[in-house]
């Protein structure tokens, strides 16, 4: 893995972690988890995992390897660009994506235990975009992000990386971050909104296998 020095807001560089090379041999990375992998059915709003704070990643073992490989695999079969554990019902810090950026770029990768970064007022610049969630199927909503994110956290070894990213892809990381501290997207919707998006979610089948909540 290809990796380059971090630096904080003030210059300086940071030792104890490196930005990811997440874009290099993406489609053979992602085949390859996606292969070792098992589909598993989606959690929807309402399932409690999908509402409360994720557990730390402690253990970076072939365990972890294994429930990796997995959500590869369930993120494909719902055609999604991003998916966190607890979207699997695992209440375990830690998400995947394949995920283009504005300029076609792809980027695969893996990130435990994820920390969203504070960005400086000037790096502050909102996109008003549509966005969706595999939690809330069919529904789509304008929420604006910041068109830059930062995380930081450890890969599947439990080596410190980092991950940016601009436009389409940092909302992605912004995304599945809050979904690990048991926030969906429309929880950040006004009232109005968040109604007009699940009543688009009860309108629609899901065009991928769900867990039904009882």
């Amino acid at each position: 893995m290809a990796q380059q020095p971090v630096f904080d807001q003030d210059g300086d560089q940071r030792v104890d972690e490196a930005f990811i090379d997440d874009v290099t041999d993406a489609e053979e990375r992602e085949t390859a988890h996606r292969e070792r992998g098992t589909s598993r059915p989606i959690t929807v709003v309402g399932n409690p995992v999908l509402h409360k704070e994720c557990k730390d990643v402690t253990e970076f073992d072939d365990r972890l390897a294994q429930l990796i490989d997995d959500m590869f695999a369930s993120q494909r079969t719902a055609e999604g660009v991003g998916l966190a554990a607890n979207q699997i019902g695992v209440d375990l810090k830690v998400f995947v994506y394949d995920c283009p950026d504005d300029q076609g770029v792809r980027h695969v990768g893996a990130i435990c235990n994820p920390v969203l970064g504070e960005l400086p007022a000037e790096r502050r610049i909102l996109d008003d975009s549509n966005e969706g969630c595999l939690s809330v199927p069919g529904a789509y909503a304008s929420l604006a992000r910041p068109d830059y994110a930062v995380v930081r956290g450890q890969d599947a070894k439990g080596r410190p990386v980092a991950i940016e990213g601009t436009g389409f892809f940092a909302r992605c990381l912004q995304h599945e971050t809050d979904h690990l501290y048991g926030y969906l997207y429309i929880d950040r919707l006004s009232k109005r909104d968040r109604k007009d998006a699940l009543k688009q979610m009860a309108e629609l089948e899901p065009r991928y296998p769900v867990v039904a909540n009882d």
